[in-house]
């Protein structure tokens, strides 16, 4: 059974809007390693949504994008592409699924049969699925900026608090801090 980590960029008051984090090769490198070491990407509907409007086009040359953009965007057209979404059914993106059904057992075999882990990068869906106790690890990019407006991590809370041990964390050097957590178990 492969793991499912939660990773995210995150400023320091909690902020998860996409715009608010430092996009650089350094970033970039980080989750196109993450994505390289996993053998899935988990996201609910909206950020399925927003990544579609964008990274196909990266992909495929019809937009002017830097080199670690254009790795990121090959690589993440090529890897399966997993998305919770109720009210949308067609999702044409190149090896893009859609989980159905019950959430807990279509995410429960999505781990079963992904050794490699599932990469989830949606916050909504994150604390829906931490309620469910599915979240293994969790891979945030804390940058060094308060944003004072939302979204926010968790914004629509858990039922208690979640204890996680610290596996590393590592600066890096343009301020941004990659932390790594593992759920802490019993």
């Amino acid at each position: 059974m492969g793991l499912l980590t939660f990773s995210l960029n995150v400023t320091l008051d909690g902020c998860v809007d996409h715009q608010e984090g430092i996009a650089d090769d350094e970033t970039h490198a980080f989750f196109t390693r993450l994505m390289d070491e996993g053998g899935a990407m988990l996201w609910g509907r909206a950020t399925y949504e927003m990544m579609e409007s964008y990274w196909p086009a990266v992909a495929r040359g019809d937009v002017e994008a830097p080199p670690s953009l254009r790795e990121w965007a090959a690589k993440l057209e090529i890897k399966p592409k997993y998305v919770v979404s109720s009210t949308r059914t067609d999702f044409p993106w190149t090896n893009s699924h859609r989980i159905t059904g019950d959430l807990r057992s279509g995410v429960q075999m999505l781990k079963d049969a992904t050794p490699a882990g599932v990469l989830l990068g949606s916050g909504k869906l994150a604390a829906e699925l931490d309620r469910l106790d599915l979240i293994d690890e969790y891979k945030f990019l804390v940058h060094p900026r308060i944003a004072g407006h939302g979204p926010t991590l968790y914004q629509s809370g858990l039922p208690n608090t979640r204890w996680l041990e610290l596996v590393s964390a590592k600066p890096l050097s343009n301020g941004v801090v990659a932390m790594h957590y593992r759920r802490a178990r019993g």
